[in-house]
């Protein structure tokens, strides 16, 4: 058998993007240009026909999104792209989806806020929003690539894992990953797990579209396949009918929280740097997880028991993995471009473990590895 011959290229972080959604079996976009995420609806708007895909301009941020959610009704992996200002407007598309457990991905280029704010700089403040823009109780996922692979490989996670377990996926990507330029190694396409979303194993006539089948994900046919099923925004019962009933609201959160919680272990994405004997861990995502692992070497270099967990995944938390951090350090480092966001999830969790430090800036500016390493120095006992 004749070896793939894996290909070395220079790619931007929003090019990544799209070859890990290309990869992923994406065939539908639909967006409005935002900056800084306006390159992955350019290089869509050229790439995707050549697959058989579509791609479309839409008016806004809303239609955006419910065209994907749409074209994911009918069959397609769909997704779209945006930053701060336009993820505010998807949110109640957000909602919709959850509520109809429509796969499909919203890559979210995080910039300064809030509203128009810096438009060409980077930020990390769209973490809550990610969690908490949709009103009302539903579960999300959100990745959190740190480079410009990570980018590809974690747009390809967001597809599997959206049809797995039919729900939208978010992937925050913060400014500085989406425009810095690194040398990738391109997957083959069969070094690539692709998932697809369940399907039914039944005749159209026993389809019941919202019925559990023991893994909280029902089978999702498409739009035109003779399996016929309601969809709304409306608590509904497992034909997909609105209902107020308790017997099939609470059931029905229930099991589109649990389809998700059922699986946490297998969600506990992080990588993990010098933790063994680690005094001080950092906890960093993004662009900043970059900075603190050069902050952490020079640390190590200078004699002090320095650590650091990078997020690939900020929602839902992995409470677990830094529960054990949190226990196993005297101090904890959290610095984001933000007011401090995940550093309130650590701090949820620690429970008086440790101290907990923030470390935040929001001019727009990237938090360096000298910054980190004098906070490092400040705190060390």
């Amino acid at each position: 058998m004749q070896k793939t011959m894996q290909q070395k290229v220079l790619l931007q972080g929003n090019e990544a993007c799209v070859k890990g959604a290309l990869l992923a079996g994406c065939r539908f976009y639909a967006g409005y240009p935002i900056t800084p995420a306006t390159e992955i609806m350019e290089i869509m708007a050229r790439e995707l026909p050549k697959t058989g895909g579509v791609f479309i301009q839409m008016e806004d941020e809303i239609a955006s999104l419910g065209a994907v959610i749409g074209a994911s009704l009918a069959g397609a992996k769909s997704m779209t792209a945006t930053s701060g200002p336009g993820f505010s407007l998807m949110q109640e598309h957000i909602g919709f989806a959850c509520m109809a457990e429509v796969p499909c991905v919203i890559v979210d280029v995080m910039r300064a806020g809030p509203s128009t704010g810096l438009p060409t700089q980077p930020s990390q403040g769209d973490v809550m929003q990610a969690r908490w823009g949709a009103h009302g109780d539903h579960p999300i996922i959100a990745l959190a690539p740190s480079s410009v692979y990570e980018f590809l490989e974690l747009t390809v996670q967001a597809f599997n894992l959206s049809e797995r377990y039919r729900t939208p996926v978010i992937v925050l990507a913060d400014e500085v990953v989406a425009h810095m330029r690194e040398g990738v190694v391109l997957p083959a396409k069969g070094d690539i797990e692709v998932e697809e979303r369940p399907q039914p194993t039944v005749p159209p006539e026993w389809y019941i579209p919202y019925d559990d089948p023991g893994t909280g994900v029902p089978p999702m046919s498409p739009f035109g396949d003779g399996y016929r099923y309601h969809v709304t925004g409306l608590y509904h019962d497992v034909r997909g009918y609105p209902t107020t009933r308790k017997d099939e609201v609470e059931p029905l959160i229930q099991r589109l929280f649990s389809k998700i919680s059922c699986d946490f272990d297998r969600l506990q994405w992080f990588d993990s740097f010098y933790t063994e004997d680690a005094q001080i861990t950092v906890i960093a995502y993004g662009c900043v997880a970059r900075a603190s692992l050069r902050a952490v070497k020079e640390a190590r270099e200078k004699g002090l028991k320095v650590g650091l967990i990078k997020l690939k995944i900020l929602w839902p938390f992995i409470r677990h993995t830094i529960t054990k951090a949190l226990e196993n350090s005297q101090t904890v480092l959290v610095p984001e471009m933000n007011m401090g966001q995940i550093s309130h999830e650590v701090k949820r969790v620690n429970q008086s473990r440790c101290e907990v430090v923030t470390l935040n800036k929001m001019d727009g500016t990237l938090i360096t590895p000298l910054e980190i390493l004098k906070k490092l120095e400040e705190v060390h006992p």
